[in-house]
């Protein structure tokens, strides 16, 4: 019963943190507004001028000058909707919330088979197969086998010793050994 109660203590943690993950991209989501704008192309001519030398002759110089004058579209154009709507599809909201409860179900059923009371016991046969494994494991690191039972064996490396067990739900364990130990 135990085991359940953590469980559910993860699983309410792992819910909040998947709330937390939603309201922090909600918040943070890019709301960018952007306006079209219209160059306008204005044309000013300014009164002519008369310029006068010493000499007798008269000269009158007129004067265009034309400037660009970028002008925002009408407000028409665009619905207070659009500007305050989010920019992430609502396929995205959907992909996380499936991924939040993909990793609810994951954890609950991590916690749920490591254990807890009433898990399943191993066949002696397949306990002594993964034993064995593990000890080709760690064989491969350069430990020897010093003596196996049926659901444990003592490993061997220079002055260090270890041992490898397997409980009944078929875990495998180790823990160094002391000289007292043997």
């Amino acid at each position: 019963m135990i085991g359940h109660t953590r469980v559910v203590k993860l699983a309410g943690l792992a819910v909040l943190f998947a709330a937390g993950a939603l309201l922090a991209g909600t918040a943070f989501a890019d709301t960018t507004t952007t306006f079209d704008t219209t160059t306008v192309e204005t044309t000013v001519t300014e009164p002519a001028t008369t310029v006068t030398s010493v000499s007798t002759e008269t000269q009158t110089v007129q004067v265009t000058t034309t400037h660009r004058v970028p002008v925002p579209t009408s407000p028409s154009t665009t619905t207070s909707s659009e500007s305050s709507s989010s920019s992430t599809p609502t396929w995205v909201w959907i992909l996380v919330a499936a991924l939040g409860l993909a990793l609810v179900a994951a954890i609950a059923m991590l916690l749920t088979r490591k254990g807890g009371g009433g898990g399943e016991t191993v066949a002696p046969q397949e306990r002594r197969r993964r034993l064995d494994v593990a000890i080709g494991s760690w064989a491969g690191q350069g430990w020897a086998l010093e003596h196996q039972t049926g659901d444990s064996a003592v490993l061997r490396r220079g002055s260090e010793q270890m041992m490898v067990s397997v409980d009944d739900a078929g875990q495998i364990s180790t823990r160094p050994l002391s000289a007292r130990d043997e």
